[in-house]
Order: structure tokens, then sequence, then C-alpha cells
């Protein structure tokens, strides 16, 4: 593996662009490449949520820089994109493939992950509706306590986000899903259209879930509050919210790929 890239190697590449004289419209639409520093911390650390000690956060944020420095060179003004959107994508992209590139998760992590997304499936199918965490355990063949056993391992350790969730037909046009619910723009990767029919279907799909896993959804993605925080909000403990948060995403993941591959 080629050295991390570090603060410093982002400055550099900023300072060689300014000595090159670069003009146009591009650098009217981009401040300069310093000032989107804390976007790739603000980025990485919400990627380290749930992540085991073992990843370092330094490691992610020099990951992101990667990503910042790659937006920056290849920005294209005339894809009516705005800088931070395609500078938010390359930048969790990049931090994606450092910790892929790790394979921290273990096999039987993975495989309990798609254990867990396997009964939500088959148990929606039988119910009508996204299953209760009792339910759930009695259709994984498990007690209740173990259940929550499963959750934390697949929660501590595995890239469960729906940042991690994107649409889009080639690099420039993935967006994160959970985007479309927020509110139109214009200058935004989708299409009208393209953003309606998402925004139509993450809607479906959270209001099948709990009332509890809603808040948290919209507590942590819409408010960005911190797993801690929403237990503050909701009066529980933040592990419990990390659990809620979990089987949320599970079961979005179970409903999107269905909706995708129907």
């Amino acid at each position: 593996m080629s050295a991390k890239p570090t603060a410093k190697r982002a400055s550099r590449e900023y300072e060689k662009q300014q000595a090159t004289g670069e003009t146009g419209a591009a650098k009217t639409e981009r401040g300069p490449l310093e000032d989107y520093l804390s976007l790739v911390k603000y980025i990485a650390g919400r990627l380290a949520i749930g992540l085991p000690r073992s990843v370092e956060i330094d490691d992610l944020i020099n990951a992101g820089v990667v990503g910042l420095i790659e937006a920056y060179s290849n920005f294209n003004v005339e894809k009516g994109v705005k800088f931070e959107t395609y500078a938010s994508l390359r930048i969790r992209g990049s931090i994606l493939d450092e910790l892929r590139g790790m394979d921290w998760v273990p096999r039987s992590t993975r495989a309990r992950s798609r254990e867990i997304e396997r009964a939500i499936s088959r148990l929606e199918g039988e119910l009508g509706r996204s299953p209760s965490e009792t339910e759930l355990a009695a259709g994984l063949g498990v007690e209740l306590k173990d259940y929550y056993t499963m959750i934390d391992d697949v929660s501590s350790t595995s890239l469960l986000s729906l940042d991690d969730m994107t649409h889009g037909d080639d690099d420039d046009k993935q967006v994160p899903l959970v985007d479309t619910l927020k509110s139109p723009d214009p200058n935004t990767a989708l299409t009208r259209l393209e953003a309606e029919e998402m925004r139509n279907l993450l809607a479906d799909s959270l209001g099948q879930l709990t009332e509890q896993e809603r808040l948290v959804v919209a507590l942590y993605y819409y408010e960005e509050l911190t797993l801690k925080e929403i237990g503050l909000v909701l009066e529980l403990s933040e592990s419990r919210v990390s659990q809620l948060h979990t089987k949320a995403v599970l079961s979005l993941r179970v409903k999107l790929r269905k909706r995708f591959m129907s």
C-alpha cells in the first residue's frame, strides 16, 4: 500500500494548484482546498461511529483527504453539481474503500448480518409488516437476549449506515439515498423525477419501521444527533439506540434491495 496522504499533502496539492494559476468557472464554485478539511473530519467521524478501536480515526481522515484531493482536481462545474456534494461523495467513497481494504470485519459477523437480513425479509413476507424485535428473535430461533447480542455484534463492526447506501448511474450521480428525503435541490446530481421517486421509496420504507426506529433514523440522519444525544432525547442508553439504528438500517436495506431488484 502506498504511503498514506496527510493534511500537509492536501495543503501542498492546493499550493501547487494555486501556483499553476488555476482559473475559470470551477474555481469560483469552490473555496480553497483547506476549507474542506473540516468536511473530511466530519465524514470520517460519522463513518467511524461503532467501529472497533483497532480502526484509527486518523487513517480514515487520511483516506478522506485522498478523496478530497481527487474531488478538487476533477470537479467540473458544468455538470451542475455543487462542489460540496461532489466532494462529500468522493471523500465518503475513499474512506469506505480504505475500510474495505482493511478487511477488519470477521466473516462470522458478515454472515450474522446476512442471517438477520434474511430473517427480516422472510418475516416481512409472512407478517406483511416489519417484525418486532421479539418476532425477529423468534424467527432467528434465539432468545431475545441472544438477539440483542447478535445486533450488538453487527452494529459494532459493520458499515451499517444510510450514508453508505447510494443511488445513481455513475460516480458523478451517486448520492446517498437518505439525502433524497430532504428538500429537493435543483443542483443535486439526481433529476427531479429520480429524486421524487427515491423520496417516495424511502418514505414508504421508513413508514414501515417501528416508531422508535423512525425516530432514531430521523434524529441521526436529519437532525444529525449522535447516538448518545439521541439516547438523552429518547431516554434510552446509547447501546440501545445503536441496536435500534442497526435494526432500522438492516430493515431498510432489505426493503430497498427488494424494490431495486423487482
